[in-house]
This record gives structure tokens, sequence and C-alpha cells, in this order.
């Protein structure tokens, strides 16, 4: 097993977690980017070229039944959950055959809102509720999984 992460987007606190859990039970953790990853020194990096959608691409050619990836790109994650991979995002969200085809629908409904100029405030916020969240889901997959 190995423990994907896209890198770009997720926070810090969610990556030294992931890095955390992966040393202590020795599960190898692959950082999927376009830049370098400050703290990708624990980790394997794959540093992907500029274009859009390369980190997802070289997600999705490496990781094999049994990987974990973590991403909140739900068009990647619809791609994953294909492979029968397990799929989550930095906020402890599943994607599952079952809400992936629903989520990808209010993404792009969202998108959409956006591209016509009717946008509504984001929150950005990532503290210890949200960290917490990831930790536990992170934990009970792990559990699942081995």
């Amino acid at each position: 097993m190995k423990i994907f992460v896209d890198a770009d987007s997720c926070p810090k606190p969610a990556r030294e977690l992931v890095l955390r859990r992966a040393e202590k039970l020795a599960i190898r953790v692959i950082f999927a980017a376009n830049r370098l990853i400050p703290d990708a020194a624990r980790a394997q990096m794959e540093i992907c070229p500029a274009g859009e959608n390369a980190a997802d691409d070289r997600i999705v050619e490496l990781a094999e039944s049994g990987d974990i990836v973590i991403t909140r790109d739900v068009p990647l994650a619809k791609r994953l959950v294909e492979k029968d991979l397990t799929v989550l995002d930095d906020r402890g969200r599943v994607f599952t055959r079952n809400n992936i085809n629903e989520l990808l629908s209010l993404r792009n409904f969202t998108v959409g809102l956006a591209e016509n100029g009717i946008g509504f405030e984001r929150t950005a916020n990532y503290g210890k509720k949200e960290l917490k969240t990831f930790a536990d889901s992170f934990d009970r997959i792990l559990t699942k999984i081995l």
C-alpha cells in the first residue's frame, strides 16, 4: 500500500499528519505536485510538468489497488474511484461510487456559477476542527485497509 497526496492544494497540517501516520506504519507516501513541496523530504516527490492536470494524471498512472489518495480535486477523485481506489479529501470526506457523481455535479454547478460571475463566499479556513475530522476519517481508512 502507498499513500498519494495531491500536494499542491493539501494544507500543511494534513500533509504532516499523513507523514506521521505513514512513518509509524512504515507506509510509503508520494506527493504529486507541479512544484517542490517544503515537507517533501519525508516523502517521495513526484514533480510534474506545469501543464493542467499533470499531477492528476501522474497519480492516476501510479496508483494501484489498495492505495489511498488524498485530494480535494473532485474530477480527479472520480477517476480514482473508477479505478477502485480509496479516496478522501483533506477535510475527511470519503469519495465513493455512491457519492462521486453527485459531488462532481455539485462541483460543476459551482464552477459554472463562478464562471458567470455569480460566486459566493467560500470558507478557506483549515483549523483544528477540519484537521480532526480528516484525522478521524484517515485513521478509519487505515484501520480498515490494514
